[in-house]
């Protein structure tokens, strides 16, 4: 049975019949009700019982909430096609959507809940992935994806840690943050120069992305090596000579994309300005290390920035390409993208002084995610159409 097979078999509700279809759609709502909530918190409200202090749950419910239901879509995904195994879809997918619910709910009502109870109810889907992801890749031996299942496993202990310290700024949230932005620097310099070579093949251009090799190698265990400090130790000179060596050389790394040549698509330009965020928000946490730069805003480049952007792109190309759709941004997808560089910008201009800038900042958040929920509500809720690819368009779907 192929991966279409399967997903034709089941006969219940679309969003059902492939993993991105309810987790894209569930991260879209929370990122914007998350942040609905967080704004009410700030004007003295206390609109759920939570057990932990504001800025812990805020930080905790973007990286460890959304971004486990974004990482839950994209793996699920992207995984049959790594592997060449079948999907999760039906009942088993409610499944894990139930786990991740589970953890919102449990982390809403914290102050109501037992430590245990909170603890185990948020890491049921992390630990459901890590038991997926591993089983997938023993049975297709798919040894080079090892790398994603470690720091799956690493983002999951830093949730532990999260629980146990209770802080938005101690190490558990600072090696959740390492992790992911570990994967982007993994998967993304994977599917991005992928994503572009295609693209600009497919428009007869003789300036293609360069291809993998030990440079990138290098880059990658430098990026590692500077997350490691920021873990261990997020201030001080050597870390912060170590962050802006990375950026400069996720800088290069990116410059090696020809992302300056896909302007006329802004579902493949995005995953560029993305990835920019990335490098930029290790130039700005080495300047912040030596305390030159306020820590909130060189830390939210990186929070809504690289991870903020990248996994909104990833998510409306992986939804359109994958529900048969034309890989192209038209203009309310396009205002989705500009509305969350918008938010980063004023969140980094938030953190001088200013409180316009950071309800700015929150509207046009809530205005990227809300929006990405209700443009997709539709792409992610009705069967798959035949794909339509016209003239140009950028290669494969595939994640």
């Amino acid at each position: 049975m192929s991966s279409a097979e399967a997903m034709r078999q089941w006969q219940g509700p679309a969003v059902l019949s492939y993993g991105f279809r309810p987790f894209f759609l569930l991260a879209g709502f929370w990122a914007a009700g998350a942040m609905v909530f967080w704004i009410l918190m700030l004007a003295g409200s206390e609109p759920l019982p939570i057990g932990f202090d504001p800025f812990a749950w805020h930080g905790h419910e973007f990286l460890f909430g959304y971004g486990m239901a974004v990482i839950a879509g994209f793996l699920l995904t992207a995984v049959p096609n790594w592997t060449g195994r079948l999907p999760v879809v039906g009942w088993p997918l409610a499944g894990l959507v139930a786990l991740w619910i589970l953890g919102r709910v449990a982390m809403a009502l914290s102050g109501w809940l037992p430590f245990a109870a909170v603890l185990g109810a948020d890491l049921g889907l992390p630990l459901a992935l890590i038991l997926f992801l591993g089983r997938e890749i023993w049975v297709g031996r798919n040894w080079k994806n090892l790398p994603v299942l470690g720091l799956l496993a690493l983002l999951t202990l830093a949730n532990v840690l999260f629980h146990v310290e209770l802080s938005a700024d101690g190490a558990g949230m600072r090696l959740g943050l390492a992790a992911v932005l570990m994967m982007i620097t993994l998967i993304g310099g994977r599917i991005i120069p992928s994503f572009t070579r295609n693209w600009l093949v497919a428009r007869a251009s003789t300036h293609l992305p360069s291809a993998f090799g030990p440079a990138d190698g290098g880059v990658i265990a430098v990026t590692g090596l500077a997350l490691s400090a920021f873990v261990l130790h997020p201030n001080g000179a050597i870390t912060a000579a170590l962050l802006i060596i990375a950026g400069l050389a996720n800088l290069w790394r990116l410059s090696r994309w020809q992302g300056l040549r896909t302007g006329a698509e802004p579902l493949l330009a995005v995953l560029h300005v993305a990835y920019g965020f990335l490098a930029f928000g290790f130039l700005a946490s080495g300047v912040a290390a030596l305390d030159l730069l306020p820590q909130a805003g060189a830390r939210h480049i990186w929070m809504a920035g690289a991870i903020g952007l990248m996994t909104l792109a990833v998510m409306s190309r992986a939804a359109l390409g994958h529900s048969g759709r034309a890989l192209h941004a038209g203009t309310g997808i396009t205002l989705l993208y500009l509305a969350l560089t918008g938010a980063v910008l004023a969140r980094f201009l938030a953190s001088f002084g200013g409180a316009g800038w950071l309800h700015l900042s929150a509207g046009l958040w809530i205005a990227a995610f809300g929006g990405f929920a209700l443009v997709y509500w539709p792409i992610l809720t009705r069967p798959k159409i035949a794909a339509r690819k016209p003239s140009g368009q950028h290669g494969s779907s595939r994640s």
